[in-house]
């Protein structure tokens, strides 16, 4: 049921909105009941989910299957050193509740996938693209088309970073129908090589990018609550910090969107219905089988100077960039348990070999070389 009406510690907290005569009281009764999903808690998620709490968006779900890492704290502004190892979905609602108490906060410490993600995304009315997995980000733009729903994307890489507000409403035609924007498979209608993705974690991201990206998405969520302003609905915006050049690129939807969107659900759905993709393993199950003497192939996708530093006995290392020149090097007939120092490019790789060789025999191993020094080895010097 709607609120009709803000209580006297609401036009108090709220007064420079309801200030402003293309919010006041109407623009803000909108917010107050508006559901907004955060996919990404991460370096745009932190800066989205303070400035959305702060703006009084009633209801906001967050999704994110990681820990705090102390490396987050460069750019995660939302978590502090003493939650290192804990969950961000967790710790963020632990925070944003005492910024405002007065919203509801849902936390989904969990991946996004095809299994799950209609029956999270459909609570809400708008999703925010927070993530920086690809696999993740078709499978909220396919799940938000079959949906109806826009949803706020923003990447950052380096220097820079890009918004766009997909899959909004942009008018209506002839017979009547709702006009949607493109979609992010308008822009980009297949998904990157998987081994060909960069990450923070190895090119490096200036720490105050994703504030600034990911304010500009909550701007734009807070825009099409209220209906103010010209959402970025047909254009694509990318900034450059280091030259502070700005490109806004007009797009438009491709008159094959919907199917594009509807392929992508059912590729998910049959390659996990397979079972033969790469897997997980935990650290703690690592050393189980390496205790029992079991046959485990140990692959190390880092650069070389990181596994000088340290590595897993008898270890192989094939950095990530030459993976796939040394196919050969890797066994069919045990398992591979693949690694690195997080677990994000170890899970590039093995997606990289499951699509690409067909391998069947792949493990990322969870939390990477980090975990293993924290839960299995911790007189480890891990960089």
């Amino acid at each position: 049921m709607e609120t009709t009406t803000l209580v006297p510690s609401e036009q108090e907290r709220y007064q420079k909105h309801l200030n402003l005569p293309e919010i006041g009281t109407a623009g803000q009764l909108r917010l107050k009941n508006a559901r907004v999903l955060v996919v990404g808690a991460g370096g745009l998620g932190c800066p989205v989910l303070l400035y959305l709490t702060a703006a009084g968006v009633g209801s906001i779900g967050i999704v994110d299957p990681d820990v705090v890492s102390l490396s987050n704290l460069q750019r995660q502004v939302l978590y502090t050193t003493d939650e290192v190892g804990k969950p961000k979905a967790k710790m963020a609602v632990a925070h944003l509740n005492r910024l405002n108490p007065d919203l509801r906060f849902d936390s989904f410490n969990m991946s996004l996938d095809h299994t799950n993600a209609r029956s999270v995304i459909e609570q809400y009315d708008i999703v925010v693209d927070c993530t920086d997995n690809f696999t993740v980000r078709y499978i909220v733009n396919d799940t938000c088309v079959a949906l109806d729903k826009p949803f706020v994307y923003g990447a950052i890489h380096r220097f820079e970073g890009q918004v766009a507000v997909l899959n909004a409403p942009v008018g209506v035609d002839d017979a009547g129908e709702v006009k949607r924007g493109p979609t992010y498979r308008c822009l980009f209608p297949e998904a990157p090589n998987q081994i060909e993705i960069p990450n923070c974690n190895d090119t490096g991201v200036l720490g105050v990018l994703p504030g600034v990206i990911g304010t500009y998405q909550a701007s734009e969520v807070i825009k099409l609550i209220t209906g103010i302003g010209h959402p970025l609905s047909s254009h694509l915006l990318i900034i450059d910090l280091l030259t502070m050049d700005q490109q806004k690129i007009k797009t438009k939807r491709r008159n094959d969107a919907e199917a594009l969107a509807q392929q992508g659900l059912a590729a998910a759905g049959t390659v996990s219905k397979t079972g033969v993709g790469p897997q997980k393993m935990t650290v703690r199950e690592l050393a189980n089988r390496i205790a029992a003497s079991q046959p485990v192939f140990l692959l190390d996708v880092r650069e070389r100077p990181e596994y000088d530093l340290c590595h897993l006995p008898d270890a192989v290392l094939v950095p990530v960039g030459m993976i796939p020149n040394n196919r050969k090097r890797i066994p069919t007939d045990r398992p591979v348990v693949i690694y690195c120092h997080y677990g994000i490019r170890s899970a590039n790789v093995a997606e990289y070999l499951y699509a690409q060789e067909g391998l069947t025999n792949l493990y990322n191993l969870e939390g990477g070389i980090d975990a293993w020094a924290r839960e299995i080895e911790p007189e480890m010097a891990v960089y």
